[in-house]
């Protein structure tokens, strides 16, 4: 009776479950997030454009061949040229202006994909807080990264901390309605810190409209428990229209912000 069971169990863990996915047309996925660091030119950008993969897809297909420019308020043209067959598109000649209106226009497979954004400001990191003894066990690394938030002013960030640790980037986003110039923090714990890792955390500006987008997937996150650009249980647009096809709409968001950086060694 014994050896009978275990030969059952060996059985039942070699049959396969197939599962069958609805499929659908791959779309286009727009990763245009332009970044100014504080106290550098800002001029080296890039942008992303992949497609849609079925869910058990290891690989993400690049969007090869499109045409991409950025036009700012002024009317000053920046082109973003291809590097290889990868995806990436790249310009180093940008000019950003903080309160500059930009607008991006990408022409893939005879669409094309108009967005149009304004590049925000960002109070700088002013210092980091640890506290070695946190968590429910009191044996997680807490971080506090300090700014203070302009008064008089409507304010909304995205918060990243990330390190060498596999899997260990954390996005937050923060809205001034309630701390409206005063002294605030982003929070950062994890368990798996140890002295001399390093963790650089970042605050960037963004507009009301990127704060909802972010915020939504943020919270989707929170309830599937994987990344924020995995599949969600819901589509979240963003603010690249497809004027060609309006059905066919695209996934990703047009963002430009500026950033300030600060380079932390767990102590």
């Amino acid at each position: 009776m014994f050896l009978v069971c275990i030969l059952l169990l060996q059985t039942s863990c070699e049959d396969v479950i197939d599962i069958d996915l609805n499929s659908a047309e791959p779309k286009l996925v727009i990763e245009a997030s332009i970044n100014w660091l504080k106290d550098s030119a800002g001029n080296q950008q890039a942008i992303k454009l992949s497609l849609t993969a079925p869910y058990f897809d290891d690989t993400i297909p690049p969007a090869t061949g499109a045409t991409i420019i950025i036009t700012d308020q002024d009317n000053m043209i920046f082109k973003f040229i291809e590097d290889g067959n990868n995806g990436i598109y790249r310009n180093n000649t940008f000019k950003p202006v903080v309160d500059h209106s930009y607008t991006l226009k990408v022409t893939y497979n005879d669409e094309v994909f108009i967005a149009t954004e304004t590049l925000k400001s960002v109070a700088p990191l002013d210092y980091v807080e640890q506290n070695s003894e946190g968590g429910f066990s009191g044996d997680e690394i807490e971080l506090k990264a300090y700014y203070t938030d302009p008064a008089d002013e409507t304010n909304f960030y995205l918060f990243e901390f990330s390190s060498d640790i596999p899997y260990n980037s954390a996005l937050s986003v923060y809205e001034d309605r309630y701390t409206n110039g005063n002294e605030i923090f982003g929070f950062y714990s994890n368990e798996d810190l140890t002295v001399g890792d390093q963790v650089i955390i970042r605050n960037y500006g963004i507009s009301e409209r990127f704060y909802n987008y972010m915020f939504i997937l943020l919270q989707q996150n929170s309830d599937a428990g994987g990344g924020p650009f995995e599949t969600q249980p819901a589509t979240v647009r963003g603010n690249c229209v497809n004027q060609t096809n309006p059905a066919n709409f695209p996934l990703g968001y047009f963002r430009l912000s500026e950033v300030s950086e600060i380079i932390y060694t767990i102590q």
